[in-house]
Order: C-alpha cells, then structure tokens, then sequence
C-alpha cells in the first residue's frame, strides 16, 4: 500500500526552510525545552542585585590600628644612608661656590684637571667610567667645546671620540686643523647616565671649571659645537640654528675674544642637510684665523 503524504502548506514550508537555514548555519543542538525570544530579553531591564550584609568579624588582638607616631623615647627607625661622596648632600649653591674657589686654586691644566678628578659634588663622577678632561693642543689658537660625552668618549677618557669625533675630524680638516693645532673640550667632563643631556645644577657646578680652563688655555676664537655650550658661556637663551654663524664677545682675564656658535656634530649625523650650515661656519672661522674677518 503507498501512503500519500499531505502536501505542506506555504506556512509549513516556510517553517521548514527558516529551519534548514539554521541547520546549515551549524544551529543544530537544542539548548533548552522551551524557546526564548532572544530579542524580548534585550530589551527586559536588568535584574537588580540585593546586597547581603555581612558581620563584621570580630577584632583579634593583632588588628589593633598602631599608633602613626611612636611613643616617646623609642629610637628612630634605621634607614641605611645612600651617598656618593658630598654630591648627594651639597647644595647646588654650595657645589657651585665650592668649584669657583678650587678652579681659581688651578695654575695649570695639568693641575685642573687634578682638582676636577677629585672633586665629589658633582653626581656625575660617580656614574661615568672615566673624566674626559680634554684632548688636542693646549697651546692652539682655537678651542672647540662641546657639551658632555659620550659612550666612546667615557670608555677612552678623550672627547669626541665617537662618530660625531670622527665628522669633526673631517670638518677641522676641510679648514686646515686637526687635534695638533686645535683643543678640544666639553663644558660638562662626566658622560650623564644613559647619554641624556646635563641638568642645569650639573652644569652649573662643572661650569667654573670649564671657565678656568678657557682662561689657562688662552685661545684667540673659541667655537661652541651646539646650543648648551654656547648658551652656557654666552647667555642667550636661543636655539643654536638662530645663533650659529653668530659671533660674541668672551672676555678673559688679560683681553677680549671672539666665540662662535655652530652645529653639533652629532646634530649634523641626525640632519645631514644642515651640513651647508656648518661648512659656512667653518668658512668663517678660517677666515678668522687668517685674519681675513
């Protein structure tokens, strides 16, 4: 005998397909015995959550709050000092004065920097691997100055020995000088940890120093390689792209000479383009040098 099943109605069919396109989307397990409108439950408000109290526990002895200043006659707690020398208990002041009056003491450079190796209240000594006092000839007639050193200069113990050394190098040459006919500083002789710039009670403290050192060395121009040297020794608040190229007045013990403001070198290697900038400059000092300006 065949059996004839009924035609679906369109609303059947309907519900066949809707669940067909389920199956397919990977709908197939049912969850629960009864259908939930998702959609309804959206829009429901969200149940409120009732608080329960709980007892507060009884307090045991140790819980007693304790007392934030101690009874008299207790003895102060022990805290282990943490110092470098005077440099964590100076004043900056007081460091600054003390450097004037040991820089005045130096008669020489060997003696200056003597006094500046055994000077304690600057941090900075106590960080840096080696004092970079200078490099080149004492006796020239230009004096470069740059800011502080560097990795290369704190493990040789010599400025500018770097790659911004070796671009300086090649920049003397191109004007005819070289470390034999030109000296070579820092304003600040101690590398800042991490190669990050000089605070101002450092400078302010390595400063007498690094004016004592002008003055024994005696030269006829001095060069300022980037703004915190020349803001340093000149004054000027501007940045070092408004005073390159510029001249000022620095005056010495016995006379008046002439300081210039250039680029840095290590500016010149992050900005190659400013290097027509810097070329000028030491154009214009030759031309000092020579007389010719």
């Amino acid at each position: 005998m065949i059996v004839t099943m009924p035609s679906p109605t369109d609303a059947q069919a309907d519900l066949i397909a809707y669940l067909d396109f389920h199956v397919e989307a990977g709908a197939d397990a049912v969850l629960d015995e009864r259908p939930h409108d998702r959609f309804g439950e959206a829009d429901a408000p969200a149940p409120t959550l009732r608080r329960v109290a709980r007892p507060a526990p009884a307090p045991r002895p140790d819980d007693q709050p304790r007392p934030l200043v101690p009874p008299p006659g207790s003895p102060p707690p022990a805290v282990a000092p943490r110092t470098f020398g005077r440099a964590a208990s100076a004043q900056p002041d007081e460091a600054a004065s003390d450097a004037r009056a040991r820089a005045r003491g130096a008669r020489s450079l060997d003696e200056l920097e003597k006094i500046l190796a055994e000077f304690d209240a600057c941090p900075l000594r106590f960080t840096a691997k080696n004092l970079v006092f200078a490099d080149g000839n004492p006796e020239a007639r230009v004096m470069f100055l740059g800011e502080a050193p560097g990795a290369d200069e704190d493990r040789i113990g010599k400025p500018f020995m770097g790659r911004s050394g070796q671009l300086l190098d090649k920049m003397m040459k191109a004007v005819g000088l070289d470390r034999s006919s030109a000296y070579i500083g820092n304003i600040v002789p101690w590398r800042p940890p991490g190669n990050r710039n000089p605070t101002p009670q450092e400078v302010a403290v390595c400063r007498p120093f690094v004016e004592r050192q002008i003055e024994l060395v005696d030269p006829d121009i001095i060069v300022c390689l980037g703004a915190p040297a020349t803001q340093t020794l000149t004054g000027t608040k501007d940045g070092i792209l408004r005073t390159r190229g510029r001249l000022f007045p620095y005056t010495l013990p016995t006379r008046e000479v002439k300081l210039l403001a250039t680029l840095h070198p290590a500016f010149l290697l992050r900005q190659p383009v400013q290097k027509r900038l810097a070329w000028r400059d030491f154009r214009a000092l030759r031309a000092l040098l020579d007389g010719k300006a």
